[in-house]
């Protein structure tokens, strides 16, 4: 079980993270503290937004951070599969002899920043779908795996079309979170203006290592959830589903496939991480509300008439949540 000295000494390592990473990212606190919690799960995160609002540069950070081995991957339509994951070559040994040996490509580091994901063909994107997974890359018939901790954390940008291919249904739902990130406010778009006069690069200091990451993620996974709560998460994630038993009228109107059985696992899972980093012992309904947008946004496929009527993924989780609000009601 966890005791209070793990919850402080997890707090403590928390707070040391997100003021790190705060040297050099500024604002966007939903953002960071959303991407640090998937990390902390063990899960992927896509990142969109417009070009220059600091998605690269978050990641690059979080890189730093964690002091552990990092590689950028510049998704383009004519990238391979290969260049991803890595292939065999003909080396000659010492004896003279040629021989096959594999040349690991760049997925095989721990955090990877797949930067414009949705620029790369489908080939190429699927090359991505068994590492986010299962962390095993499978090359001419051998599985190799990857090290631990693994992330993929890949950013996309909304309003480039040209040159895009939607990212499959499959690979959307192995990101545990999909994070907007805004464009700053004025006082924030100055401060940035002015820490980039002084440096382009990155400053934040190493806190954390990749053994004290998988320390903090096994003390979370200890942290008791109650039955009560663990229905509601797994309702929520039903009541996306217009055929379902717990269906809401908000999925029966606008939903044409609600979330996947991920979806829950993801809900529990980071509520565990953000009950500790809130410094309490147990997940608590409040969590898995705020968890709800990042978790499901990215897993519900809208209907026809969800898009005439411009209603968005966020509403209808609003929806959704308040639809439950009145009909959940937690046994005491």
């Amino acid at each position: 079980m966890v005791n209070e000295k793990d919850i402080e000494q997890f707090s403590k390592q928390c707070n040391e993270i997100f003021k790190q990473v705060g040297r050099d990212v500024i604002g966007q606190k939903p953002v960071v503290e959303g991407t640090i919690i998937a990390m902390i799960a063990g899960g992927n995160v896509l990142l969109e937004g417009v070009p220059g609002v600091g998605k690269t540069r978050l990641v690059r950070s979080l890189g730093r951070v964690f002091d552990l081995p990092f590689a950028r991957i510049q998704f383009t339509p004519d990238l391979m599969p290969a260049d991803v994951t890595g292939t065999n070559i003909i080396v000659k040994g010492d004896d003279g002899n040629s021989k096959f040996e594999f040349q690991p490509g760049p997925v095989f580091s721990n955090i990877i920043l797949a930067d414009e994901i949705n620029r790369a063909t489908p080939k190429t994107q699927s090359a991505l779908l068994e590492a986010m997974q299962e962390h095993t890359v499978t090359v001419m018939g051998v599985s190799r795996k990857l090290n631990e901790p693994f992330f993929v954390l890949a950013t996309q940008n909304p309003i480039e079309q040209d040159g895009t291919y939607p990212l499959p249904e499959a690979q959307m739902d192995r990101f545990m979170f999909k994070l907007i990130v805004p464009n700053p406010s004025l006082d924030e778009l100055m401060e940035i203006v002015n820490m980039t006069q002084k440096t382009m690069a990155e400053v934040a200091d190493a806190v954390c290592n990749g053994e004290q990451l998988l320390q903090m993620r096994a003390t979370a996974n200890q942290i008791p959830v109650a039955e009560d709560v663990m229905r509601y998460a797994m309702t929520l994630t039903s009541a996306t589903h217009p055929d379902s038993e717990c269906s809401t009228e908000a999925a029966k109107k606008y939903v044409r496939v609600g979330a996947s059985p991920r979806a829950g696992q993801a809900l529990i899972s980071a509520a565990k991480v953000l009950a500790l980093i809130k410094g309490r012992f147990n997940v608590a309904y409040s969590d898995i509300n705020e968890l709800a947008y990042p978790v499901l946004r990215h897993r519900l496929k809208m209907n026809f008439e969800a898009i005439a009527e411009r209603i968005t993924p966020d509403m209808v989780i609003k929806m959704i949540l308040d639809e439950l609000s009145k009909t959940f009601k937690p046994s005491k």
